[in-house]
This record gives C-alpha cells, structure tokens and sequence, in this order.
C-alpha cells in the first residue's frame, strides 16, 4: 500500500531519482548502502516509511547528511522559519525525532536541529553521513551517553559536546527521561 503523506512520497521520488542519477541499479545501491534490494525497492515506491538508521545508511551511500537529504524533499528554506513551519521528523520504531529548527540552504554552511530521544532508546550509525561533519550538541534536558568511534561522553542539561564524524557514534539514553538536545551541523 502506498504512503498518503506528501513528504514521504517526495521522498521515495528523491531517493529514486538519487540512486538513478548516479547510474545504479537497486542491487549495486543495496551493496553501497548496507540496505537490502527489497526494503530499497519498498522505500522508492513508497510502500513503507524508513527509519532514521536506514536512512542513514542510504545517506552515506550518497555522501549526504540526513538534514541535507530531508531539506531536499522539505519545502524550501527562508529567512524566518516559523516554529509551525519547522519539518518534524519522526522514527517512532527508534525512539527518535528531529525539528528541523534552521534547516540547510544553500550558501550557509549551518543548519540547527532540535533532538529527543526517548528514554531507553539508542542510535547507532555505523559511519558519517559525510565524513569531517561538524557537530555541536548541546543538551537541554536528560542524559545522553554518546560515543564517538570509541571514546564515550556523558552530557547533561547545559553541556556541549563538539567533534567531527570520521567513524561510527551512537547516542544513548541514561536514565529514566528523555534526552533532548540541539545539534548544530556544519
């Protein structure tokens, strides 16, 4: 059954015209992204909705970040950006929503995302959407263990944690709450 939201079916179109663009068959995507032929083929046809991890895998595969890729298929960005106009993004199978607070455009090189992550939850994301991207996240409530390659930081309300992605990072939640957070990419 195809999906009835707009966003969704821009999606599946962009993803689409992506992989085409490159001149890959839906195998060769599969090998590149670490996402079966099927679930590929499910996702362009907008049969299902994918979740933040597959989403990143397809991402890499492109050399995209997730936000560069989700700007593509959002309505384009401007000078002001009402909260009521600011692209919500959710994967509720993971836990995890983003708000696309100042999202990408081009000729900026900064883009603002607001982050929760319910409690219990965790995110892996095996490698970069785009090696070199530079992170700054900033806690506003909860706990958040977040490992970057292999070394580990516990962030509370308030902290700051910045780096680069060149390797894997998975975020967790400690605790009992939700972990909300800003991440500012650049």
């Amino acid at each position: 059954m195809l999906m009835s939201d707009p966003l969704e079916l821009t999606l599946a179109n962009r993803l689409r015209a992506l992989r085409r663009q490159q001149g890959w068959s839906l195998d060769e995507m599969a090998q590149r992204a670490g996402v079966s032929r099927a679930s590929l083929s499910r996702i362009e046809k907008a049969e299902v909705s994918p979740t933040t991890a597959v989403l990143a895998k397809i991402c890499s595969a492109f050399g995209l970040s997730l936000s560069h890729l989700l700007a593509q298929v959002e309505s384009g960005p401007r000078a002001l950006v009402p909260l009521a106009d600011q692209p919500l993004w959710q994967d509720q199978a993971s836990g995890f929503s983003r708000r696309s607070v100042s999202p990408p455009e081009p000729g900026l090189s900064c883009e603002v995302l607001a982050c929760t992550l319910e409690a219990g939850a965790s995110l892996h994301y095996p490698q970069p959407t785009r090696p070199g991207l530079e992170h700054h996240l900033v806690m506003q409530s909860g706990q958040l263990r977040l490992w970057v390659e292999d070394q580990a930081y516990d962030l509370g309300p308030g902290d700051c944690l910045r780096y680069k992605t060149f390797g894997q990072s998975r975020f967790q939640v400690l605790g009992e709450q939700s972990a909300q957070y800003l991440l500012v990419l650049i």
